[in-house]
């Protein structure tokens, strides 16, 4: 087993050479390969960092490649239309640090208390994010449905589900790929606010739609 600071050492060496090969090799690479280049060798330090075999920096080579999203005029255009789609509804439209958009709807748009059918006024809401996702295929959805902790564990865990299916079900029925959408539920798990509260619960029964648009190699 290596000492800490013989894999210190390899690190440093690892960074100088991804540094050289990059400062080579990036010249005459489109920015999308350069993107999946650099994220090749960020992940491969950190597989070097965490384990000291070939394979483990062969795994944090394949994340870091993997990994990274684009912010492309498409998406900088569908943030601000789903902007305009949301104005004054309390729903929450953000460019994330990794580049993904994000809609973080509460529950007095999105579903009633202890139900999973979505109210109408979130029809509008995803029927204005459905357009035009068609014409991007290298985009990824994903749905995450969250509760407040009234109710038991079990309950809540089935119910965040059950949001996360609905809005991906809408979806479906306004032409999106189902294949291209991932739900998850977290059930009580992530709160954004205080539970002791009435506003804070409110706060927590939300879903929260991701859209990401990967770069192409070329």
């Amino acid at each position: 087993m290596k000492t800490l600071a013989s894999r210190s050492s390899t690190i440093v060496l690892s960074l100088s050479v991804t540094a050289a090969l990059l400062a080579s090799g990036c010249a005459d690479m489109t920015p999308a390969q350069r993107s999946a280049a650099i994220g090749g060798g960020v992940g491969a330090l950190a597989g070097v960092a965490i384990g000291d075999s070939r394979e483990s920096a062969a795994i944090g080579a394949g994340v870091g490649a993997l990994g990274g999203y684009i912010w492309s005029t498409q998406m900088a255009k569908k943030k601000a239309a789903m902007e305009q789609a949301t104005a004054g509804t309390g729903v929450g439209v953000t460019q994330t640090a990794d580049n993904q958009l994000k809609l973080n709807i509460p529950s007095d748009i999105s579903f009633d208390t202890g139900r999973s059918n979505i109210k109408s006024n979130l029809q509008p809401i995803l029927d204005q994010f459905a357009q035009g996702l068609n014409s991007q295929p290298n985009t990824e959805i994903r749905i995450v449905g969250h509760t407040d902790s009234t109710g038991s564990e079990a309950t809540n865990n089935s119910l965040s589900v059950n949001r996360a299916a609905s809005a991906r079900d809408y979806l479906v029925s306004r032409g999106v790929d189902g294949r291209r959408i991932q739900i998850d539920g977290r059930g009580e798990r992530e709160p954004i606010a205080d539970n002791n509260t009435d506003s804070g619960r409110a706060k927590n029964r939300r879903i929260e739609i991701y859209l990401a648009e990967r770069a192409v190699a070329r």
